[in-house]
């Protein structure tokens, strides 16, 4: 049934100011952009993280940040969660090592959304 990720969607209540920020993360613009709405292509698979603007979030979002949580692959995720402290987000969860070669950290972006990182060595041998 399911067959992976399509798109990760995160909401901003200033969807200007999520572009830019998640450019910066990125360093790239996003390429998909319509009122209410932007696009990103990330990675080799072109895994697809949207911003929607938080007036369009569903009935009973909560206030503050909880939930699922979505790691994206990096090479180092210290490295990772210091640039994105760096670019304003707040530590959320330490650096920690989950097992051989698996290792998480986590990010309250500006925006109050939940963002992770993650080195997962079944990951990179897909890569």
């Amino acid at each position: 049934m399911l067959q992976g990720m399509a798109t990760v969607s995160f909401y901003a209540a200033d969807l200007d100011a999520a572009a830019r920020w998640y450019t910066d993360v990125l360093g790239f613009a996003p390429y998909y952009v319509r009122p209410g709405y932007v696009e990103f292509r990330v990675g080799p698979h072109e895994d697809e993280l949207g911003i929607i603007d938080a007036r369009y979030a569903p009935p009973g979002r909560p206030d503050a940040p909880g939930g699922a949580i979505l790691h994206w692959a990096v090479d180092d995720p210290a490295v990772a969660l210091e640039r994105l402290v760096d670019l304003g987000a707040q530590e959320y969860l330490p650096v920690t090592a989950r097992g051989e070669g698996f290792v998480t950290a986590v990010v309250v972006d500006p925006f109050g959304n939940l963002l992770g990182v993650m080195s997962n060595p079944h990951w990179s041998e897909r890569a």
